[in-house]
């Protein structure tokens, strides 16, 4: 049964047990500020079993895109050594919200392994909640008694609560759960060891493929345990594990999940892999082959994350997707031998395969590869960096090991792999010392958790029930009343309070735009609210102290300053994707945005740098829309089919809801939760600051509105002001600036053929200075040049002969730079580096540099150790 049949099986199952079928939400989550990525099918759901939100259907199935790379699901370093593990994962789900409980939903998962999808019952093992008398959660007898229907009690598995008790964190929904394992060995192997002994015991053949949890019990923050208002279900099953139990093979990389994209790779790299069912492989065909399973896991996880919207980057979530592709790279490079960029072309075979049912990934192929690409480029690039850096800390060890702080460097810097590390090493008979690597990498997490530690205690409910709503479209000010707070600590922030009010019309940060600002005044207090977000459908409104009355009655006061400008940026990007679409083309889509009252900031998807003429073109669209006096249109809670009908644009890596909110300025029509003008000349006036390149095919544009643009206007008028002035007020300062400009060029061509005659009166001088060291002609000396008259100076005695070693230095403008050049025939001869040589030297002028092997430059910023420096020099050739 091919992977596709699999899924549809299993969704078309649940349907006909009143399920309703929903898409899989987008794997990077943009409005959860405690996750990162989706990391199991219920995250999307979190809000329902909170009790904060109510879904559309009571019964839910899907299979949901997850990633599991960071925090307590964290599978990375797993991932390509086992067959199982895996960062991108499907989780086929299905959900009771307050309806079906654990009766329903162990019976329909009995009826849909075994009799849908007629697995062998005898390779199933199910297991139960043992209890936990200290928690006082019972033995659950229930699903015991609901097993014995069709599995032997010798199949039916206690388990405790690291294995059976499913927790959403540290607090939160949880409960007891119930999973079924699978036994995929051969015949003699299960008549040989029972696999009972084997579940959970992390055998290969021996997996868990579905977990049923029942949602009963809520985990406080002193960690005691509540009983839930409402019992839910929360199912997840692995995909890819099922797969490869109903293709019969033991391992996941064997499925047609995986082996159109390591066929792919076969034909790139021209090696081989060996399916798990291959025993006694060489080491080196192991090594091939955990290569090209990291390499295959990986180009899912990332092409993903970037059709959904999120980029490779230096932090967050951009950073782990980074990593993640980097680590496939890496492999590739060491054990596929590939030193060009390949990982983007398995691209194409990934969306052919998964487009029809996640369609992002077809939309988006050409925006992943180019992304992929540049990536790979950058990171190779950097892989080389690190190899000549690793050649001069060989260069420099003494004895065979390697300080472990030294490759942790290397690690930490430069993204060079420890395992990398530890091969180059080891073909030159060295090593380093792990204990001291692996101390610096834990001392690093240790700061990295310490910066990011959050505790958060629980909700203190002031009034029951769902009574929290949203008015800040019609108010900026409402009558209010404290419906919960809770306290969070954070190494970053300190002490704030998270505080929930039942009419706010603080607009909380999402869709790209911040969150509001503003007071909570009552008859005897102001409290500050100074930021705004969204969690789990709650919006919490955070400040640095309590009101000191929290029953008491507030007026909730946004700071309409702030609103009004930020609302100005928010419509004007609205008018300028429309503008670039119709300027650039219809490939343009947005893929980032940051909207606040300075400025807004705009991602999107195009080739090739926007011209000065398009830029201004984008400009006179969006200023032409203001002065049109567009009037703001307005749908709230339309079905998103109609909003789509009218014309409104979609963003890959947004989730909407069946019902959407729509805004229409003249022919720009967006689907946006967020605040804008009533009208565009509210905006006043649009400018661009800049333009540039955030990643391949993404390009960001920064502009302003309305008192920026005042301000920036001014700002130029003054500059200019300065400039005439400086120039003594010429009748036409345009012309005055050309002419300094042309007299600069004049007198720097004459400086130039100066200095350039200079240093071939200093050669004659220079070449009588000349010392023979070792057979080599040697010279250290400074010179009254500036650098570029150095280098020309470095030429000139470089056609002396064939065995001269040179260190030249200057201190143009207090700027001390060393110029080493040395004949390419003793570079060959006497392995030697420039570019080594001005590093070490480098060190004495508080800076560094490099070059080629026979000729190389570095600047630095003590001009004192100039003469230390050049002392030094003579070293190089003793």
């Amino acid at each position: 049964m091919k992977s596709q049949d699999i899924r549809k099986a299993y969704l078309q199952f649940f349907e006909s047990k009143g399920h309703l079928i929903v898409p899989s939400a987008p794997i990077v989550l943009k409005d959860d500020p405690t996750l990162m990525f989706n990391n199991s099918g219920m995250a999307q759901f979190k809000e329902y079993f909170l009790g904060n939100g109510t879904p559309k259907s009571k019964r839910i199935a899907d299979t949901q895109k997850c990633l599991r790379v960071s925090g307590k699901h964290n599978d990375l370093e797993d991932v390509g050594f086992d067959t199982y593990h895996h960062t991108m994962f499907e989780m086929l789900g299905n959900w009771s919200f307050g309806d079906y409980f654990k009766k329903e939903a162990l019976d329909w998962a009995w009826e849909f392994l075994t009799e849908v999808l007629k697995l062998d019952k005898d390779r199933l093992y199910v297991s139960v909640f043992e209890g936990n008398p200290a928690e006082n959660v019972a033995f659950d007898q229930e699903a015991w008694d609901i097993w014995k229907q069709y599995v032997p009690e010798d199949r039916i598995i206690l388990g405790n609560k690291k294995d059976n008790f499913w927790e959403m964190g540290d607090q939160g929904p949880c409960g007891p759960c119930s999973e079924i394992h699978i036994d995929l060995r051969t015949d003699a192997e299960r008549a040989a060891v029972s696999g009972r002994s084997l579940v959970n015991a992390d055998h290969p053949q021996v997996v868990e493929i579905w977990n049923n949890v029942f949602m009963e019990f809520n985990r406080k923050a002193d960690g005691s345990l509540e009983k839930l208002p409402a019992q839910h279900v929360d199912t997840g099953m692995g995909f890819e594990r099922l797969c490869m139990a109903m293709q019969n093979v033991t391992s996941n990389y064997d499925t047609d999940v995986f082996t159109p994209l390591i066929v792919k790779i076969e034909e790139i790299t021209g090696l081989k892999y060996t399916s798990n069912e291959v025993k006694n492989i060489s080491e080196e065909q192991n090594k091939t082959n955990i290569a090209i399973r990291v390499i295959v896991d990986h180009v899912r996880a990332v092409a993903f994350a970037i059709a959904d919207g999120q980029l490779p980057s230096n932090t967050g979530a951009g950073y782990v997707i980074r990593r993640i592709l980097r680590r496939a790279i890496r492999y590739g490079f060491t054990f596929l031998n590939t030193k060009e960029p390949f990982i983007n072309k398995l691209v194409e075979v990934l969306a052919n395969q998964m487009g029809e049912f996640f369609p992002e990934i077809k939309s988006q192929q050409q925006l992943v590869t180019n992304v992929i690409r540049e990536e790979e480029a950058s990171f190779l690039r950097t892989l080389d960096q690190g190899l000549q850096l690793l050649e001069n800390v060989v260069a420099q060890n003494k004895g065979t090991e390697v300080p472990g702080a030294k490759a942790f460097e290397l690690y930490d810097t430069f993204g060079f792999p420890k395992d990398l590390t530890a091969l180059i090493l080891k073909e030159k008979g060295m090593s380093f010392n792990e204990s001291e690597f692996d101390a610096s990498m834990q001392e690093q997490k240790n700061r990295s958790r310490a910066a990011s530690e959050v505790s958060t205690e629980d909700w203190s409910v002031l009034i029951p029930g769902n009574v929290e709503t949203f008015v800040g479209y019609d108010q900026t000010e409402n009558e209010v009343k404290i419906t919960r707070i809770r306290k969070v600590d954070s190494k970053k922030d300190g002490v704030l309070y998270q505080i929930v009010i039942d009419n706010t019309p603080f607009y909380p940060e999402g869709g790209g735009q911040v969150g509001d600002k503003g007071t909570l005044v009552s008859a005897n207090e102001t409290i500050d609210i100074i930021d705004t977000k969204k969690e789990n459908n709650l919006i919490l409104h955070f400040a640095k102290q309590l009101p000191e009355n929290v029953n008491a009655a507030f007026v909730a006061k946004v700071n309409t300053d702030l609103r009004t400008s930020t609302s100005k940026n928010h419509s004007a990007t609205h008018l300028m994707h429309l503008a670039l679409r119709n300027i650039l083309g219809t490939h343009v889509e947005q893929k980032g945005s940051l909207v606040n009252p300075n400025y807004l900031r705009f991602d999107f998807s195009h080739f090739s740098k926007v011209t000065d003429e398009e830029l201004s073109q984008v400009e006179a669209s969006v200023n032409a829309q203001i002065e049109a006096q567009l009037q703001l249109a307005e749908y709230r809670n339309i079905p998103i089919q109609e909003a789509l009908a009218k014309g409104a644009m979609a963003l890959f890596g947004e989730k909407y809801g069946d019902s959407v909110r729509m805004i229409e300025f003249g022919d720009s029509k967006e689907l946006c939760g967020g605040i804008h003008v009533k009208n565009t000349a509210d905006i006043w006036h649009f400018k661009i600051v800049s333009e540039g390149a955030v990643a391949a095919g993404i390009r960001r544009i920064e502009a302003i509105t309305g008192d920026a643009v005042k301000d920036f206007f001014t700002q130029q008028e003054n500059a200019l002001a300065t400039i005439k002035e400086t120039l003594k007020n010429p009748q036409d300062t345009i012309k005055a600036v050309v002419s300094l400009q042309d007299e600069n060029a004049k007198l720097k061509k004459q400086i130039e053929q100066l200095l350039k005659e200079k240093a071939k009166n200093l050669k004659g001088e220079l070449a009588s200075q000349l010392q023979e060291v070792n057979g080599v002609k040697f010279l250290a000396t400074q010179v009254d040049l500036n650098p570029e008259g150095a280098k020309d100076l470095a030429y000139e005695l470089g056609t002396l002969g064939t065995n001269l070693f040179l260190v030249l230095a200057t201190a143009d403008e207090d700027k001390p730079m060393l110029t080493c050049y040395i004949s390419k025939e003793l570079v060959a001869e006497k392995n030697l580096n420039a570019g080594t040589v001005v590093r070490e030297l480098g060190k004495y002028i508080q800076g560094g540099g490099g070059g080629q092997p026979f000729f190389a430059t570095a600047g630095g910023k003590n001009v004192d150790g100039i003469k230390e420096a050049l002392e030094k020099a003579v070293d190089f050739i003793k």
